[in-house]
Formats: structure tokens, C-alpha cells, sequence
């Protein structure tokens, strides 16, 4: 069964009302305001109903791709914009893209938890599987759906439309909003699961939020350690492969897609938009900035930043993280020179 979403999507629109709403500018021969689009998705999915957007130059070969009906981007950019495509120019396209995302999605400003107005600890449109547990203090939204031999903790939220799998943990006072969790999944006391991305427009007169109208998808067998947050999607999905285990104190940003049986250990900041094939392995307190690839069983060692793409199978470490013999190799050649400084000092030199 399809999922029905998490937001009331409004529309369709005409790019009349979108570039009203937004402050762009329709391009293009006479008539092409009139056109429709029902919602607004990510460049690489969007279809000849939908509108995308284009602002960060790493995406160009997506723009020059794109099937989307419309696009909101700069005037610097409208001859790149393909031939089937209507352009919507404005000198800041992200800013443009929120208030899109604000016509689309009015409700999205907030996320969704319990329903208001009732004191009822469990919604009577939940599906609770014989065998599930529910413990006292715990509350279960409107249309959740928790599988057999689940146990949700004291304390803990699971959200509206929220579907927990079976044989899943869900820890004291942890909380799960637009999320899509697996079988045997265990999530620790305090986890949260499903907030809004850290999703800003910026610009000198304020700072615009963006609303977020994606969710987290946690695959089966994933453990995730207390107090670790993971943010839901922008637009699309934030990801969380199978069988991999997250320690204590994790963040991980919207639109990042975690592989399968990855090990992700105690403060590690993951940014948004950012990929890890399977079995990568990130120590303690390690991070990785957003819109970057970290290939298949890669390791980046304790307290390393890698700072763009790393191949399958690298060992990194230090900030920027560089290949882990030439990290050694430096710390060695200035441990030498500290050696000799202090040896010169001792000789009075």
C-alpha cells in the first residue's frame, strides 16, 4: 500500500499564480503563464507538470537534463535552461523555491505529532498489530501504524501516519514524526527522528525558512543510538540503509542517504544532501559536509572533515581529510621539527 504522505498538498497552480506567489518573472512565448503545475520536486525527478528549481552551479548537468514543466532560476542562467522547459527568472531561485514550497504546502510550517483538542493517549484511527506493546505515558497519532511485537516505551511520540514495523524498540521519551521505520529496529531513549531539516534561505534582510515536505525512511535492522537526530527530507527522502548502527549523538542532516550496514560512531554531523555507500565506517566525532559522495567502505578516522567526494574503499584522516599514510607522514615530519625546535632551544640556539 502506497503511503498517503505526511502534508496536505494544495494546487495545481498556474505559473501565473507560482511567479504572483514567488516574485519570478514568466519567460517564454505568450500563453506559457497559463500552464499548470501540480507540485514542486528535485530537478532529476520533475516531470512536464512540476515545477524545480536551479541555484547551486554543482547541478547544472541536472538543469541542462531536466524534463520539468518549470523552473525557477537566475536570469544568468535562462539559456540553459531546456528548450521544454518554462524558466521563472528571479536573482535569488532558493528564496523563490520556499515561498513555492509555502503555496504548495501551507501546513508545512509545522510538523505533525498527536492530534489537538483530545486527551487520548493513542488515536483511535492507529493500527496497533496484537502483540505490540504500548507502554504507560506513550502516545500514538492519528493513523500510526506499529506491527506485532513493537514495544514504544514511556514517554516516547510516534507520530501522525508514522508506520513502525515489527519486532522494533522504541526508547523512553524518543520521537518519531514523518517517518517510515522497518522491522527490528531499534531506536534509544531521547532519539528524535523526523523534524524539520535545517532548511534556510538566506539573505541580508532575514533569513526565510524553507519548508520541509519529505520524510525519513529507517530500512530494517538499524539501531540508533540516544539522543541522535535525524532530519526529514526537504523534498525528498532522508534515508537510513539496513543494518547499519548509528552510536550516541548523531547528526544527520535532511536529504542524506545512509548505505546499507554503515557505522556511524558517537558526534559525528553528517550535512544535508550528503551520500555514504555501504559498510562506510566514520569515527567519533568525525563530520562530512553537505552535497558530497563517500564511496563504498570508506573510512574516515576519528575528528577528520573530508571536504569533497571520496572514492570507494579510502582511509581518511585530518581536516581537510587526506588519504590516512599522508596524514601519518605529516604529523611525523612536524613532530621531527617540534623535536628539533626544543633540541635547538635546550642548546641555547
Amino acid at each position: 500500500m502506497n503511503h498517503p504522505g505526511f502534508f496536505r498538498k494544495a494546487g495545481p497552480f498556474t505559473l501565473a499564480e507560482v511567479a504572483a506567489a514567488t516574485g519570478a518573472e514568466v519567460q517564454g512565448e505568450t500563453g506559457q503563464a497559463d500552464r499548470l503545475v501540480d507540485g514542486v520536486v528535485p530537478l532529476s525527478e520533475a516531470g512536464s507538470g512540476q515545477l524545480s528549481f536551479f541555484e547551486n552551479r554543482k547541478y547544472l548537468p541536472q538543469l541542462l537534463a531536466t524534463q520539468a514543466g518549470a523552473c525557477l532560476v537566475d536570469p544568468r542562467f535562462l539559456s540553459r535552461v531546456p528548450a521544454g522547459t518554462v524558466a521563472l527568472t528571479t536573482p535569488a531561485p532558493y528564496h523563490a523555491f520556499a515561498k513555492a514550497l509555502f503555496l504548495f504546502y501551507p501546513e508545512a510550517i509545522h510538523s505533525k505529532a498527536a492530534e489537538g483538542g483530545t486527551e487520548e493517549r493513542i488515536a483511535r484511527s492507529a493500527v496497533i498489530e496484537e502483540g505490540a506493546i504500548v507502554e504507560p505515558g506513550a502516545i500514538i497519532g492519528p493513523e500510526a501504524r506499529i506491527g506485532r511485537g513493537t514495544r514504544v516505551a514511556a514517554g516516547a511520540v510516534v507520530g501522525y501516519r508514522v508506520t513502525i514495523g515489527r519486532d522494533c524498540y522504541i526508547g523512553p521519551l524518543a520521537s518519531v514524526i514523518h517517518a517510515l521505520i522497518g522491522n527490528r529496529v531499534i531506536l534509544h531513549a531521547g532519539v528524535r527522528i523526523g523534524q524539520d531539516g535545517f532548511g534556510f534561505a538566506m539573505g541580508r534582510t532575514g533569513h526565510l525558512k524553507v519548508p520541509q515536505v519529505g520524510r525519513v525512511i529507517i530500512q530494517d535492522d538499524v539501531e540508533i543510538g540516544a539522543n541522535s537526530t535525524i532530519d526529514r527530507g526537504a523534498l525528498k527522502d532522508t534515508i537510513i540503509g539496513e543494518g547499519t548502527k548509528i552510536d550516541n549523538l548523531v547528526q544527520i542532516g535532511h536529504n542524506a542517504v545512509i548505505g546499507r550496514h554503515c557505522v556511524i560512531v558517537g558526534q559525528v554531523g553528517i550535512s544535508g544532501s550528503t551520500e555514504l555507500g555501504d559498510f562506510v565506517v566514520m569515527g567519533g566525532q568525525s563530520g562530512a559536509i553537505g552535497h558530497i559522495k563517500i564511496g563504498t567502505g570508506a573510512q574516515i578516522a576519528g575528528g577528520s572533515h573530508p571536504k569533497g567526494d571520496v572514492p570507494p574503499g579510502a582511509v581518511l584522516a585530518g581536516t581537510p581529510a587526506r588519504p590516512f599514510r599522508q596524514w601519518a607522514r605529516e604529523v611525523a615530519a612536524v613532530q621531527r621539527l617540534a623535536r628539533r625546535s626544543s633540541d635547538d632551544d635546550a642548546d641555547g640556539n
